[in-house]
């Protein structure tokens, strides 16, 4: 997981209309994900869990909106996750940064955590025994996000 949004509100369901999830691009932004980006998005009040991917809604609006089929497994004020994923080397995995961006109920930036992936030893594994355990490095309040690299090019 390189970015998730954390225990958004869903503002909206539509039913009729093809596929995906609408962010506000602040939200994507803040989290490092790439409009059309595969994600997977929980519903914490349910436990559905479902694959689709991210297109940008309007920016500043909050909007946490699930698209066709998959809005048969959300309503308007569930709390939801948005995680995205990337594959990588095992050689790239040390200092790997992933976002966590944490949200109100109106669905404002609050914090954006920042963790890192340790080092590995010569078998791959987290020199700590600890496989998948990251490590916090920055906590930013919602007026000093820095830009993900990899919105670099937006």
């Amino acid at each position: 997981m390189y970015g998730k949004i954390h225990r958004c509100t869903v503002t909206q369901a539509e039913l009729h209309y093809v596929g995906s999830i609408t962010v506000d691009p602040l939200l994507l932004r803040a989290a490092g994900i790439l409009p059309h980006t595969r994600v997977d998005v929980v519903n914490i009040a349910n436990g559905a869990r479902l694959s689709t991917y991210v297109i940008e809604g309007p920016s500043g609006s909050g909007v946490i909106c699930l698209n066709g089929a998959a809005a048969h497994h959300f309503s308007p004020g569930d709390l939801a996750i948005i995680m995205a994923y990337e594959q990588v080397p095992l050689s790239q995995i040390p200092g790997r940064i992933s976002r966590a961006v944490h949200v109100d109920a109106k669905n404002r930036i609050v914090a954006v955590d920042e963790y890192v992936t340790p080092a590995l030893d010569d078998l791959g594994r987290p020199e700590n025994n600890r496989l998948g355990q990251t490590y916090p490095l920055h906590r930013h309040g919602p007026a000093d996000v820095p830009e993900p690299e990899a919105c670099d090019s937006l």
